[in-house]
């Protein structure tokens, strides 16, 4: 039905105007919603208890609107955001691309959100009682070396609310960003965080795990310092990967020479070396949430083989819809 009817409606539309349609759906219509049955494969991931392993990337929700018709799709977590201490519009439309001979997505949106206040809001108003992600950044306009500022503003507002929180470092849409994965930058944020976690884990009366999200367009000694650090840093979760910078994937396409990341199938390769490369060196020491190029349940379970605990879904939805979610969990059984 998704294929043959829904995404030939989507795809006539502007990539952004049909993610926006469909947010505004989900929140609308999740009372009319089927609702897949999560508990299929409970799965334990950074101290928490999982329905399925099959969750949500960051990105498709921002804001935490949809958060209660996600749920219906089956998902074993969701993870919303990426967002950030105050609201921003993100960079300049057009924006949001779509290579579907490539089954790929470029995005250049650039932490567009309506800020950490009002996606609180929007969770307290969900009905939602499972597994739930806070995914946070900072602001284009704070400078980078005041960086840590802006993540410790959404952890303190984000904790109480949140099952996890995803520290988001690896976005290229936002100025010097990945320059967070650098070992001391990363040491000192990473450092900063888990200093505040405590602080609140003891003021809330729960600990909440913190994860980090990280990029595939890394070398092997880049690896080996940021795994390093996550240890040192005793973090609980490593997401791997968030999009590619390196197009070459789509060949002689226009969308090659635009700006921002790239996700769907072309990601798949680089995400899963990154997530292999990772699973080594951590050597179970800290869980791996496998993200990047899942079109299939095959590339999921793929994932799984790789090392990862748990994998995440966004771009693969766009092509896929929603049968993509089950198909999943069938492939991890």
């Amino acid at each position: 039905m998704y294929a043959t009817f829904i995404r030939p409606l989507l795809f006539k539309l502007d990539p952004e105007q049909a993610h926006n349609l469909t947010i505004q759906t989900l929140a609308r219509a999740y009372c009319l919603m089927p609702r897949v049955n999560p508990h299929t494969k409970p799965t334990a991931l950074m101290g928490l208890h999982l329905p399925n392993p099959v969750g949500l990337a960051a990105g498709l929700d921002k804001n935490g609107e949809a958060i209660d018709g996600l749920t219906a799709l089956g998902f074993g977590f969701i993870e919303i955001g990426t967002v950030t201490p105050r609201p921003q519009e993100g960079n300049p439309q057009p924006r949001l691309f779509r290579a579907p001979e490539h089954r790929a997505i470029v995005n250049r949106m650039g932490f567009n959100n309506h800020g950490i206040d009002a996606l609180i809001a929007n969770v307290k108003r969900a009905r939602y009682t499972g597994i739930l992600g806070i995914n946070i950044g900072k602001n284009a306009s704070t400078p980078i070396e005041r960086a840590a500022d802006d993540y410790l503003i959404c952890l303190e507002k984000a904790y109480e609310y949140a099952s996890y929180i995803t520290v988001n470092i690896s976005s290229p849409n936002t100025q010097n960003l990945r320059s967070l994965q650098g070992g001391d930058e990363l040491s000192r944020l990473l450092g900063s965080l888990k200093s505040k976690q405590a602080e609140l884990a003891a003021r809330v009366g729960r600990y909440v795990p913190l994860a980090v999200k990280i990029a595939p367009d890394l070398d092997e000694a880049q690896i080996a310092d940021i795994a390093h650090v996550v240890v040192q840093s005793e973090m609980d979760g490593l997401i791997a990967t968030n999009t590619t910078i390196d197009k070459t994937a789509l060949g002689a396409s226009p969308l090659a020479q635009e700006a921002g990341g790239l996700s769907g199938e072309p990601v798949r390769e680089p995400s899963n070396r990154v997530l292999a490369a990772f699973a080594r060196e951590l050597g179970g020491k800290v869980p791996i949430i496998g993200a990047g190029g899942i079109l299939s349940g095959e590339d999921a379970a793929e994932k799984m083989q790789l090392g990862a605990s748990a994998v995440q879904l966004y771009s693969g939805l766009i092509y896929r819809g929603a049968g993509l979610v089950k198909e999943c969990l069938r492939a991890l059984g």
